[in-house]
């Protein structure tokens, strides 16, 4: 099977829902397509093309739709001079309206030199994409207004021509104001969209152009693309810092609130990591790149931040399967007015303008952002706060969240466990500390980094030494073969814990997890106990409590024993604790929770991601390794797991505003076409109710910004 890639296109020209379902038909009958998503919001596609597929035949293919795309992304334009249109068109319009509204009427010849520069030269955009839509068989926004427009502007040429002397009642003062409340409902629709990706281009202005880089014994400036892995960056105070990378000289503090929503600055010295955009604070940092380019921490958050705003929520599909039929059955609609009232009434001047109102109230505009602008709102305010969403369908996902599952270690707690006792039996002290700091002197794991940190390191080697997932380390020192693990594992090895079993039982009931040292030589012989003790993060109860006050059910899964689990689970208010459970039942656990509740897993390990990936909604600690962040759908760029009820309640708003902004788009056109049909909407107030649907849905996706997570 050939493999995909993903292809980003700019589209031009697309108005409303119409349009994207257009485009996107076209794009799906390309060969070589897997998928492809239009958001109207954005003005992109996002398609999966086959490698060895041309990606031009995508661009021809929108064009043959009736749409422009290009290969290369879209300039940016900084100068916005989009007004003049529509400070143009008003100007011309005033004289019209404000005499419609006066009780008097201007010349018809002026009225005529006034409306045809707006009607042909201002609205030209709607004829151009109308044509389109009709060469392409299909329709869209465009094609209404213009047909509406014209409509009105072609019956009072022919008044005025047919009574020229009578000096008729003229509707150019109709569309005139048609085209040019629709132009500025587009330019302030354009102005709040703009808004919606603010988040994406504060994102990207964190990267600095340059980088002061030690070469050769000196300081010289780069481009930031001339950047190397284990290249030495200088940064001075106040500078953001080029690249992610380790700290290898100086002391200071960095400000990575705009990366990870942490107001505080976060100190820094050597071996520190640093990420690239952060704001070196007051010292004199030299640091060794670690990351440069699609690789930095920056440029994934970015590439996130743009997947999940390009993607398509779920909910979307309704809207698609309406725009599908929507055009057409507004031109049947206003076919049927026109007949209905010429025939009814004999009035067929009154019959054009019902129909004309049809045509310019029933704009899909609506209808096509009110998805995606509050996507780009929510996803971008969640960012900003250090909320990760890696699509739309996570977004929707975690609002119908029921129950959360905690990993404990590095989740819950602060992942740097201590030894807390020490229990020999028939044994040195210190020498069953230094079997223990010996077997373990090359794992990784946070229980072997607390032995060797309580012995001060190891003073020889073992050898043949294996890991035991979940369960424990094997291995020899000298001429002993000595085991270390859980209770579980020992007594499957056939060993006699009861001669420290109350003492055990003692320490677990204060919280630790005790871990056993065996020696199998020969029959197994118990060597002594260990316990450890883990802090529990200081926000970790605070999260525990605002998930229960949303309703939701909180779990704790964990490898410890049931009674260290269970205190840390009483200290936290934790509902139910599933103690003892290996890494590889992690998966297995939470998808029997997924038959009970909509579950969300959360956990920063390796061992984790299984389990990530079999919730409802995985959700990394950002602090935790790739593999937990590549297959969580959110990732929480500091490790507080506040933020978990902060990602649901985020989501629960963007689904609300989501469910707004559909209701009032059907809604608008629910009620307005209808209206129009009976004749009780002039078209300059259908003209006014259409831009004002599609203002006030942005408008409304908008207040997301104000959303800020609890404390």
């Amino acid at each position: 099977m050939k493999t995909a890639h993903l292809i980003k296109l700019p589209i031009e020209g697309m108005t409303c829902a119409s349009c994207v379902a257009r485009v996107e038909k076209a794009l799906k009958a390309v060969p070589g397509v897997a998928t492809a998503e239009v958001n109207l919001a954005t003005e992109t596609a996002t398609v999966s093309l086959a490698e060895g597929a041309p990606p031009q035949s995508l661009v021809a293919a929108v064009e043959k739709a009736g749409y422009s795309a290009r290969l290369a992304p879209a300039p940016q334009t900084t100068n916005d001079r989009s007004w003049w249109p529509v400070a143009f068109a008003a100007g011309l319009t005033f004289p019209l309206i404000a005499s419609m509204l006066a009780g008097w009427s201007l010349p018809g010849w002026l009225q005529l030199a006034l409306a045809t520069p707006v009607q042909f030269w201002l609205g030209a955009r709607f004829y151009r994409a109308g044509w389109k839509a009709l060469a392409a068989r299909t329709g869209n926004m465009d094609l209404l207004v213009a047909l509406g427009t014209s409509a009105a502007y072609g019956l009072s040429v022919y008044m005025l021509f047919k009574h020229w002397q009578h000096e008729p009642h003229l509707y150019f003062e109709a569309s005139a104001a048609i085209i040019t409340l629709v132009l500025l409902g587009k330019w302030l629709e354009a102005r709040a969209k703009r808004q919606t990706t603010e988040a994406i281009r504060a994102l990207q202005a964190l990267r600095p152009e340059t980088a002061r880089v030690r070469r050769g014994g000196s300081e010289v400036d780069l481009p930031i693309s001339e950047l190397s892995v284990d290249d030495v960056v200088v940064v001075r105070p106040g500078e953001r810092i080029p690249a992610d990378g380790i700290v290898l000289e100086g002391r200071s503090h960095a400000d990575e609130s705009m990366l990870t929503g942490e107001s505080l600055p976060v100190a820094k010295e050597a071996g520190s990591a640093v990420t690239g955009g952060a704001v070196n604070a007051e010292g004199l940092l030299a640091v060794r790149v670690t990351a440069v380019g699609a690789q930095s921490t920056l440029a994934r958050i970015i590439e996130l931040v743009e997947s999940a705003q390009a993607k398509k929520a779920p909910i979307q599909r309704l809207v698609d399967r309406v725009s599908a039929v929507f055009v057409p059955a507004v031109l049947v609609v206003a076919g049927l007015t026109l007949a209905g009232w010429g025939v009814w009434s004999g009035n067929w001047e009154q019959a054009i303008l019902n129909a004309v109102a049809v045509l310019v109230i029933a704009c899909p505009c609506a209808l096509g952002l009110a998805t995606p602008t509050a996507i780009m709102a929510g996803t971008g305010v969640a960012a900003r706060h250090g909320i990760l969403i890696k699509d739309a369908e996570a977004l929707e996902v975690a609002h119908g969240v029921q129950a959360v599952a905690f990993d404990k270690t590095g989740t819950l707690t602060a992942g740097k466990p201590v030894l807390a006792a020490l229990e020999p039996y028939h044994v040195d002290r210190h020498a069953l500390l230094e079997l223990a700091a010996t077997l373990q002197a090359g794992s990784e794991h946070p229980l072997a980094k607390a032995v060797l940190d309580a012995a001060g390191g190891a003073s020889r080697a073992a050898r043949e030494v294996r890991a035991e997932p979940g369960r424990g380390i094997e291995g020899w020192v000298a001429d002993r073969h000595v085991a270390i693990g859980s209770s579980r594992w020992m007594r499957e090895l056939g060993l006699d814990l009861d001669p420290l079993k109350d003492k055990a039982e003692d320490l677990a009931r204060q919280g630790n997890s005790v871990s056993w040292v065996a020696d199998l030589t020969g029959r197994p012989a118990l060597l002594g106990a260990m316990a450890f003790g883990d802090t529990p993060r200081p926000e970790a109860a605070e999260a525990i409590a605002n998930l229960r006050a949303r309703g939701i059910r909180t779990i704790m899964l964990t490898g410890d024993n049931r009674a260290a689990a269970e205190a840390v689970g009483r200290r936290l208010g934790i509902d139910e604790v599933r103690a003892e459970v290996l890494p590889a039942d992690k998966a297995d656990a939470v998808s029997r929770l997924g038959r009970q509740f909509r579950t969300a897993m959360v956990g920063d390990g390796v061992n984790d991601a299984p389990a990530l990936a079999a919730a409802d909604l995985g959700i990394a600690m950002g602090s935790g390794t790739d593999v937990a962040m590549h297959a969580a759908g959110v990732t929480l760029m500091r490790s507080d797991p506040r933020l978990v009820a902060g990602a649901i309640d985020i989501s629960r708003r963007t689904y609300a505003k989501i469910r707004q902004n559909l209701f009032w788009a059907f809604v608008y056109n629910v009620v307005g076409i209808p209206l129009a049909a009976m004749g009780v909407l002039t078209p300059v107030i259908a003209g006014a109710a259409m831009a004002l649907s599609s203002v006030s849905v942005v408008a409304n996706a908008l207040l997301l910004k104000r959303w800020t997570p609890e404390d």
